[in-house]
């Protein structure tokens, strides 16, 4: 509510202001400069296969760890245009977040119930970066969008905790540090209501099969620009993202892998500079 509250402020402050430029929905010079406040959803899954033996597990970090669901996200991008109706898009987002927490539960395994207490401490440090390539098509006011870049993505975890089970004290610390070039699809569209307010949306998705880390990533986002000066304005957008990864760790005395689930849904807000 408050969200749409605002966007119809917007709407009104713009329409009622003079306006004598004709609408364009690109300019030659875009900066963005702001920060995603989602609301995260992460889920850790981990196997290992040793010596006949399978294990696996599963860690909800905002569940278990007690990971606070709002926690900003800084978010920049920068658009060139080369020509008219061509240009260059870069990009990159990334966040941190850890905390400690004391857990307690029961495990199952081979048909018999643990009872296990444990200590951990989490990390998990997430960068996004991209550049793609992007044509424009359509009228002076509305104009299509698609995009072909590159994106590469890093993601970095550690786990350090101690668990007791049935009395017996076990040390155990993990961690992981894997990035991946993969190929982006962008699309995009453009609106111009007047020389100071913009509608727009975005719908982009990275994906990529094979190599150590591998998986794809999503985002939409839909937004509006106003510009209370002639080149600095401000961008307000909800958007979602969508992460899912997967890593395979080959190892002398077998094999282990871990996935990385992680959901960010919430507004943006950005200043924006022409």
């Amino acid at each position: 509510m408050a969200l749409a509250e605002a966007i119809l402020a917007l709407t009104l402050a713009a329409s009622d202001a003079p306006s004598g430029a004709a609408p364009r929905p690109l300019d030659r010079v875009s900066v963005w400069i702001g920060g995603f406040e989602p609301s995260s959803d992460t889920t850790i899954s981990a196997g290992a296969r040793s010596n006949g033996y399978d294990l696996s597990g599963q860690l909800n970090l905002e569940r278990d760890l007690g990971l606070d669901r709002r926690q900003p996200v800084s978010h920049a991008r920068v658009d060139f245009l080369v020509g008219k109706r061509q240009g260059l898009s870069l990009e990159y987002f990334g966040f941190d977040r850890a905390n400690r927490a004391r857990l307690a539960r029961d495990i199952e395994y081979q048909g018999r119930i643990y009872a296990a207490e444990a200590e951990l401490s989490g990390e998990l440090d997430y960068d996004f970066s991209s550049v793609a390539w992007r044509w424009w098509f359509g009228d002076e006011a509305t104009v299509w969008g698609l995009g072909l870049g590159v994106a590469h993505y890093r993601v970095s975890t550690l786990f350090d905790g101690r668990a007791i089970v049935e009395g017996v004290e076990v040390d155990g610390r993990v961690s992981s540090r894997d990035g991946a070039y993969a190929p982006l699809l962008a699309l995009g569209w453009r609106h111009s209501l007047d020389d100071r307010l913009r509608l727009y949306a975005e719908v982009s998705g990275v994906a990529k099969g094979g190599g150590p880390l591998q998986g794809h990533i999503a985002d939409v986002s839909l937004g509006l620009e106003w510009f209370a000066f002639r080149r600095l304005g401000l961008a307000l957008e909800y958007g979602g993202t969508q992460i899912r990864l997967e890593r395979e760790h080959p190892g002398a005395d077998g094999n282990g892998d871990a996935r990385l689930d992680l959901k960010l849904r919430g507004p943006s807000l950005f200043l924006r500079l022409r």
